[in-house]
């Protein structure tokens, strides 16, 4: 092809022209072709084409992680995001046979060809098998659209947990996320000042404050105004007594608590330790954040301070939508029906006596959970990690299956205790509209082992892998409505 255009452009006017097993996997743009000394062009002079990449998006859900696993061993393609597509990153009818094989075996689905042809990226084939697994019976969604700010915003499912244990524990920092990032070199306080209002004004719920109405709680936005960031400066101190302070400063500003309907949910300062050293302080309230929103939070800060200070353009899409819209929908949608079907799958699942841990500790378990508690981090090497990786696509799972497999293992094998229930976080963004939002999005999984007959590794990946899947079709039910239903003994240790 000769002429002006990039890729994707040739990309898409050949998908107009060809079958998609025509449009070429690789494009690679050339000032001038070689010739043989007949004149005519010289194949074994072309250059090879470099090995395709995919787009690497991060955050894919379980499902969208095994389909990536699958197109890279049959494509041999690396960092497959959500939004690519299989034909574009060089795959055509006969690699879809062997895709289509794999991807049944993995989910335990029959699934025609034509659907690969039909929903060509990771993210819409993960929802196809989302509904092929569940026959077909996912109501279909309402849009995700902004609404109307009347005086009455609901809170979410999961802010009502988090407003449901303040009004019975006021006053406690349990629920803080800070966070403490420490600035060297030549900064501009001026221009981070600047990004921070600019956040202020672009995300709704970094100005939303819990208030209640008839007993009942809800989100009150309030209109932005220009903050500024107090800075406080110890320079002048003594090291060892400067240390001391800094280290004061930083624990008294996390273990602050906050006042939902006061306001506002989030404290930002900054700590001038040395000439050119500064230390970041930023504590939100959960109710407003969590883990996702804090790295949203700090990559728009940054770009929003270097396109102040370089004229970087930070280039930060519109928000679709604001949280306060996401809550409106969600309790929309998730009612009565809706909400009981994906509630039974919760019930049947957690049928039954579910066990406490009993593992050996070497002092009694509290009468009452204080929450003291450290976190210990083990850092795998690379070759142990590339076996684990390799071992998972063997095994048709992700990572992070084969990771809670050897965890379930493990208690299993230190209490004795054949049925294993592991509860672990999910970022529950599995709809692209809230994607860049701050908010409290996060809900919590379980994962429920059976080790009864002593199941090889294998056999019981397979059972983690397939409850896993499962409860991924399931993660709109917020974790407190699964307690409710289940009713389970509750325990203040």
């Amino acid at each position: 092809m000769v002429g002006a255009g990039s890729t994707p452009e040739w990309r898409e006017h050949l998908k107009a022209q060809l079958p998609s097993y025509m449009v070429p996997s690789h494009f690679v743009e050339m000032e001038t072709l070689p010739l043989t000394s007949n004149g005519k062009i010289d194949r074994k002079a072309l250059p090879i084409p470099e090995e395709q990449a995919g787009s690497g998006e991060n955050h894919l859900s379980p499902v969208e992680e095994l389909i990536a696993s699958v197109w890279s061993q049959v494509l041999g393609v690396s960092n497959i995001g959500a939004q690519d597509s299989f034909f574009e990153l060089g795959g055509h009818s006969l690699l879809a046979t062997q895709v289509v094989s794999r991807l049944q075996e993995a989910f335990q689905i029959e699934l025609p060809l034509r659907e690969l042809f039909e929903h060509s990226t990771v993210e819409t084939l993960a929802r196809r098998i989302g509904q092929l697994r569940q026959g077909d019976q996912k109501p279909e969604l309402p849009p995700l659209v902004p609404v109307e700010r009347g005086e009455a915003i609901p809170l979410s499912y999961a802010q009502q947990r988090l407003w449901f244990i303040d009004r019975f524990t006021p006053n406690s920092a349990l629920y803080n996320i800070p966070a403490v990032l420490r600035l060297t070199g030549d900064w501009a306080l001026e221009s981070l000042e600047k990004g921070w209002n600019q956040l202020l004004e672009r995300h709704e719920s970094l100005r939303t404050v819990i208030q209640e109405i008839d007993d009942q709680p809800v989100q009150q936005i309030r209109p932005y105004s220009p903050e500024t960031i107090p800075v406080m400066n110890v320079t002048e101190l003594p090291k060892e007594v400067r240390d001391n302070e800094m280290k004061r400063i930083i624990q008294n500003e996390a273990e602050a608590p906050f006042d939902l309907g006061q306001g506002p949910l989030i404290r930002v300062q900054i700590l001038q330790v040395e000439e050119k050293e500064w230390m970041l302080l930023c504590t939100m309230h959960h109710i407003i954040s969590d883990g996702w929103s804090m790295e949203v939070f700090l990559d728009e800060w940054m770009a929003l301070y270097e396109e102040d200070i370089s004229g970087t353009p930070a280039e930060l899409n519109p928000l679709p939508v604001q949280y306060a819209d996401f809550a409106q929908w969600q309790r929309e949608w998730l009612k009565e029906d809706v909400l009981e079907q994906q509630l039974q799958y919760w019930k049947e699942e957690l049928s039954g006596d579910l066990p406490i841990l009993q593992l050996p500790t070497d002092r009694p378990r509290p009468a009452v959970q204080t929450n003291r508690g450290k976190m210990h981090q083990v850092l795998l090497s690379h070759p142990l990690r590339e076996k684990l990786k390799e071992m998972s696509r063997q095994e048709g799972s992700t990572l992070f299956m084969t990771l809670l497999t050897a965890y379930q293992s493990f208690l299993s094998r230190y209490t004795g205790q054949e049925d294993i229930l592991v509860g672990s976080p999910i970022a529950n963004r599995n709809y692209r509209e809230i994607e860049g939002l701050i908010g409290f999005f996060v809900n919590t999984l379980v994962y429920r082992a059976d080790m009864t007959g002593k199941p090889t590794f294998q056999e019981l990946l397979s059972q983690v892998r397939e409850k896993a899947l499962r409860a991924h079709e399931y993660q709109d039910v917020p974790f407190e409505k699964i307690v409710e239903v289940v009713q389970t003994e509750r325990s203040t240790s």
